[in-house]
């Protein structure tokens, strides 16, 4: 391909996205609805340009964008919190599949050539979407709530289910069971992967970073991030799990790390950008010739199959006790069936198992009922609503947990920590930032809150949330570091108060151009302390010293600025 070609496809492609994407969250669809239909129109069935055919090669490359939203919810999941939902998991979780499954497969019998391909396709479209599913929990901000963590732990028992699902691919080839010896084996294999993957996380991975972090190499900190992100995904691939269950697993590991909110900012940026071409990816997989063929009988297995997919866990969690405005929002959002229906159906295809017309019709039917997830969501808010009397605003209610409302101090050396045992003295909560892995460590074995991360980067400054912070303390030595921090946090947070240490007077009036709140060289207190204890030592009475001090601290260390000046002017 031509770099004219290339430019002339991508400006094609970002200009279709960016009208679609705005349109759609304009009418309060959110952007997964643009980013679908702009997949249409580029598509290889659609009938204006056509961006490229290999729809299969594009998607499996932004799949990686998956693989990253996984590992970022992985991040955020401490192993401690994924214990204590394991009802919802292997109980709720387990429910949905075998009864969306069973009562699917009751359909689908009637329909598949033999009663095996029956029972492999079923709980395949009983299955939902990852990427999609976890993607609007997160632009609505409702990850944390009833409904985001029932969601969530549904879809990971659903990841789990990966491992018997491509086990039971060789029946509709060989028309009989698989022999339950190699079933096991399967499970012992996927059980010990996790267990290797669990050892690698935990007591490799941190050794890596911390040196990585020690000579401050942030290219190759981030590309290992990445590369451990890879080989977790392909790890679980090649053990028959999901890529996106083996980044989910080394996110959590990681989750206690020291390193993570500097971790989650590196890779938040790619993950973004690899949804985006994942959700274009199954919208260029919609045949719309195949829909123009069939379009009644398309039409039906769609509604069918979500009709049962949500009535079946409706029913399931109000029996269960859950609110009925809870059992609606998560039955409409898990109704779409998932990316891993791609693969089950591809698997099924290439041993002989199921025709090309079934392939591009269940590729077909899983890449609309995606398709209706943003619509199908918004209807079940307003269903919601009729069955809940007293409706709490999830956005508003939801606070992430790296949003902090204390101080946030960059740099952990000397100023920064002596400025920390100032403010827990006083019992003022903080969390400081340092790119220094040692002083990280030294924060840790004080039993404070010092992690690893450069308030420099704007990404960086955007995941941790300053907008319940008290005020940015900026300890940092390096002049230019601590004028980009203030730019960028003036830019994001304007009334967010800022103070930070200077060399000298005249850094400090750079400073306050940028937008810090209030700014002092450390060497003019010190000049200050020096000067009253030479007082004191020559007879001085401590309120004479007293006096003097605020004399020259007054104003905002005035007498101090005007010294600065006539040195100024004198050169």
């Amino acid at each position: 391909m031509s770099n004219g070609h290339l430019l002339s496809s991508l400006l094609y492609l970002f200009t279709i996205v960016a009208i679609l994407v705005t349109l759609s969250k304009r009418l309060g669809l959110g952007s997964i609805l643009g980013l679908l239909i702009a997949g249409i129109i580029v598509g290889p069935f659609s009938p204006g340009p056509i961006l490229t055919k290999e729809v299969g090669s594009v998607r499996n490359i932004a799949e990686f964008g998956v693989v990253l939203l996984l590992f970022v919810i992985g991040l955020e999941m401490q192993p401690k919190k994924l214990w204590s939902m394991r009802k919802e998991v292997f109980g709720l979780g387990s429910a949905q599949i075998l009864f969306s499954g069973f009562f699917i497969f009751l359909y689908a019998v009637s329909y598949a050539k033999s009663w095996q391909v029956a029972l492999l396709i079923a709980p395949t479209f009983a299955l939902s979407s990852t990427a999609f599913v976890m993607q609007i929990l997160q632009d609505k901000g409702i990850t944390h709530t009833p409904e985001g963590q029932t969601s969530f732990s549904i879809l990971l028992m659903q990841d789990l289910a990966v491992v018997p699902l491509l086990a039971l691919v060789p029946i509709v080839a060989i028309n009989q069971v698989s022999s339950s010896e190699s079933i096991w084996i399967e499970v012992l294999i996927a059980i010990g992967s996790i267990v290797a993957l669990t050892l690698f996380g935990k007591y490799v991975v941190p050794k890596l970073l911390d040196y990585l972090a020690k000579h401050q190499n942030k290219d190759a900190f981030f590309f290992f991030v990445i590369t451990a992100v890879v080989f977790a995904a392909w790890a679980m691939e090649h053990s028959g799990l999901s890529m996106s269950l083996g980044a989910f697993i080394m996110g959590m590991i990681l989750s206690n790390s020291k390193y993570h909110y500097q971790i989650r900012a590196y890779v938040e940026p790619y993950k973004g950008l690899l949804m985006a071409m994942f959700f274009v990816a199954v919208g260029m997989s919609i045949d719309l010739e195949a829909m123009v063929d069939k379009p009644l009988i398309l039409l039906q297995h769609l509604v069918v199959i979500m009709s049962i997919k949500i009535v079946a866990l409706f029913a399931f969690m109000v029996f269960m006790g859950y609110k009925k405005s809870t059992a609606i929002s998560v039955s409409f959002l898990l109704a779409q069936s998932g990316e891993f229906g791609f693969v089950v159906f591809g698997a099924m295809k290439a041993v002989g198992g199921i025709s090309d017309e079934l392939f591009v019709a269940s590729i077909t039917i899983i890449s609309i009922s995606m398709l209706l997830t943003p619509l199908l969501v918004n209807l079940s808010e307003k269903l919601a609503l009729k069955f809940d009397t007293s409706p709490i605003k999830i956005k508003s209610a939801y606070v992430p947990k790296t949003e902090w409302e204390g101080v946030i101090i960059a740099g952990y050396g000397e100023v920064g920590r002596l400025t920390a045992t100032m403010l827990d003295y006083a019992n003022i909560p903080f969390v400081a930032f340092d790119i220094d892995a040692k002083r990280v460590e030294i924060g840790e074995k004080e039993g404070r809150a010092v992690y690893y991360g450069e308030l420099s980067d704007l990404d960086f400054i955007t995941r941790i949330g300053l907008e319940n912070a008290k005020a940015v303390i900026l300890t940092i030595e390096n002049h230019h570091t601590t004028v980009k921090i203030i730019s960028h946090i003036r830019n994001e947070y304007p009334y967010l108060r800022i103070l930070s240490r200077t060399k000298s007077m005249k850094t400090r009036d750079l400073l306050v151009k940028h937008g810090v709140s209030w700014a002092m060289p450390v060497s003019s207190e010190g000049a200050l302390r020096l000067g009253a204890e030479t007082l004191l030592g020559l007879g001085r009475t401590r309120e004479d010293v007293i006096d003097i001090l605020t004399y020259f601290r007054k104003n905002d260390y005035e007498t101090i600025k005007e010294l600065h000046e006539k040195d100024e002017k004198s050169k």
